[in-house]
């Protein structure tokens, strides 16, 4: 399975802000954004040129695909299925990402990074109305209960995520029970529900217009 194997925190400085690719690391000084933030490389310190409108747009598609944890081939067949389904493209793309599994987990806060929460399903410990789901892509609907197996409960990583969630902002779309380790997908996500990191997925639609 094709995935990103270098420092992801490289990515976050690409981008100029963070994307919350490391879970609790993130909200913490050890942020490589907090640290150094400028482009990664040898010279990134003086890489400051304007972009035109390609660079924006294309930075935009990077920013999203990287938020998510997806690949190019991935990310372009979401944006076909957000063109042929009824709506704003931008806003049905952002909305089927949301719906993934993974995505599901960590805005539940059972896993500490949409990485983590993409870990715990492959690895099979997620269950879906009772069935284990070891697939991160599948989309959950409306009425689908999330819970992660029992034998993870005790899991320190899990614990850790769970109490640094009950700080955080909730999804409304989710109706999470923590003590249980569990929500359940009461509402379709809303495009205004996303918020962090900000998107302009309008500049996405244009890139691949073009």
């Amino acid at each position: 399975m094709a995935r990103h194997r270098e420092a992801v925190c490289r990515l976050c400085r690409r981008e100029g802000q963070k994307l919350f690719l490391k879970g609790l690391r993130c909200f913490t000084e050890k942020c490589a954004i907090e640290k150094r933030n400028f482009v990664p490389g040898q010279h990134g310190q003086a890489r400051r040129s304007k972009m035109g409108g390609y660079g924006l747009q294309l930075r935009e598609k990077q920013k999203v695909k990287r938020t998510y944890g997806l690949l190019e081939r991935q990310f372009r067949n979401y944006f076909h299925k957000a063109e042929r389904a009824k709506g704003p493209t931008g806003e049905n793309l952002i909305v089927m990402l949301e719906r993934r599994l993974d995505n599901a987990v960590w805005r539940s806060g059972l896993a500490s990074s949409r990485a983590q929460a993409r870990q715990l399903v492959l690895h099979g410990h997620v269950l879906v109305n009772g069935r284990k789901v070891n697939i991160p892509s599948c989309l959950v609907s409306v009425g689908e209960e999330i819970m992660l197996k029992p034998k993870m409960h005790g899991n320190t990583m899990i614990l850790e995520a769970r109490n640094v969630a009950q700080s955080q902002n909730t999804a409304p779309w989710l109706d999470i029970d923590r003590d249980n380790y569990k929500a359940r997908v009461v509402a379709l996500p809303k495009r205004e529900n996303v918020q962090t990191p900000p998107f302009t997925e309008q500049l996405i639609v244009e890139l691949y217009s073009k």
